[in-house]
């Protein structure tokens, strides 16, 4: 029973948290200047080849320009690599070679204060990037209304999820070089087959469906809904799937955090 009642209420300090999230701000911001940059322009390099390049010859897509179809879902393709990359291998270095959380845990903080204090820095991370993504994008002339600027929460709530899936993975593996499947085979083909760069309408039932049940998909629908002002009622449903996915992951992953610090 008492397992039980951590999985559904886990003992977590918000004020503990806090501390281990401002210590990496405090670590980042001596190497935010060589981190921001591949992180930033790869999403802008795929806007600008894949907009303008294939955009040559792509006429329009559900009646939008190709540039515009693909620019919501590269916006949640930063929130993805920002949440996910802070809680795969910078966890894992800290855990394993760093031996950052021997000393973190010698202080008031337990396993669960780190684990979200790690997930709401992964979340962080996530919101700077896709922050500075959005920035590009009204240069482009995108999210000039009112409405886009739901995209702000939407991105705290997409990189919340994807550092809660980056942290559950990093708490199960003992050995860096399991990310490349992290990598390789999730992450990108969340990438390549979300409906970033084409609608999913032509493809067979039992793919669209395997892509309706994976969490790049939904934020890529609530992005573009919220940045070409396209907002329907469905799309409702992929927020509610977000905050299904966000709410069972993190009571999982807390305590699985809790577990692997104490193995």
């Amino acid at each position: 029973m008492s397992r039980l009642l951590r999985y559904l209420w886990p003992e977590v300090s918000l004020r503990a948290a806090f501390r281990v999230w401002q210590r990496d701000v405090t670590v980042y911001k001596r190497t935010y200047k060589l981190n921001i940059i591949p992180n930033f322009f790869e999403p802008v390099l795929y806007l600008v080849g894949m907009g303008f390049g294939l955009g040559a010859y792509v006429a329009t897509i559900n009646g939008y320009p190709y540039l515009a179809f693909i620019a919501p879902g590269l916006l949640a393709t930063s929130v993805m690599w920002g949440a996910a990359l802070e809680t795969t291998y910078n966890v894992f270095v800290k855990m394993n070679f760093d031996k950052t959380y021997d000393g973190i845990l010698s202080t008031p903080v337990n396993p669960r204060d780190a684990a979200l204090g790690e997930l709401l820095w992964g979340t962080t991370r996530a919101m700077i990037y896709g922050g500075a993504f959005y920035i590009v994008l009204l240069f482009f002339g995108f999210g000039h209304h009112w409405t886009s600027l739901f995209i702000i929460p939407v991105m705290a709530l997409g990189g919340f999820m994807f550092a809660g899936i980056g942290l559950l993975f990093t708490s199960f593996i003992k050995e860096i070089e399991l990310y490349n499947y992290f990598f390789t085979l999730f992450l990108t083909p969340l990438f390549l087959f979300s409906g970033i760069f084409f609608p999913l309408d032509h493809w067979s039932p039992i793919f669209q469906y395997v892509a309706w049940c994976t969490p790049l998909y939904h934020l890529v629908q609530v992005s573009r809904g919220l940045l070409l002002d396209t907002w329907t009622a469905d799309l409702w449903i992929s927020v509610v799937w977000i905050l299904m996915v966000v709410s069972i992951n993190f009571l999982i992953v807390v305590e699985k955090f809790h577990r692997r610090l104490y193995v």
